[in-house]
């Protein structure tokens, strides 16, 4: 059991914490590129940059050649695609993936959420949510599921 004296310590320790956190989002810049009339795609650069983060977008007519080149397998595509620190995220991510992604650095071309579902950033209509899926894209072999939503 922990003293309250401990507790407070504790407490206290995480000050700094959630502060450098705040701070590290404030510093990492995200390209976002997307369509000029996508209204879901600017839901989900409100949510990035609500998290602190500083978003550029780039609008973009044909978003199939920048998807490419960054390695987006064509099954995972969405509405948008973004970089930040030599990392894709493709779709409606939620901030909590991207921020696990650039704290543990894995060896990845990027994450994805395939499609476009109901409730995930920038796709918020009223109530309802579907549950879906944050899938990781290593370097090499297939992807796998990151983190499940809903």
């Amino acid at each position: 059991m922990l003293s309250r004296r401990t507790l407070i310590g504790y407490s206290l320790a995480m000050i700094p914490a959630a502060a450098f956190a705040g701070t590290a989002a404030a510093k990492t810049a995200i390209t976002v590129y997307k369509s000029p009339s996508c209204g879901c795609c600017g839901g989900w650069v409100d949510h990035l940059k609500a998290a602190g983060y500083q978003v550029r977008v780039v609008p973009t007519a044909d978003l199939t050649p920048i998807a490419r080149k960054v390695g987006v397998p064509d099954a995972l595509r969405s509405c948008h695609t973004a970089t930040v620190a030599g990392y894709f995220i493709e779709g409606h991510v939620p901030v909590a993936d991207v921020r696990k992604l650039l704290t543990n650095r894995p060896a990845a071309r990027g994450i994805a959420v395939a499609g476009m579902p109901r409730g995930s950033p920038g796709m918020e209509m009223g109530g309802a949510r579907d549950p879906f899926v944050t899938m990781i894209v290593p370097r090499s072999g297939a992807p796998t599921v990151f983190a499940r939503h809903g």
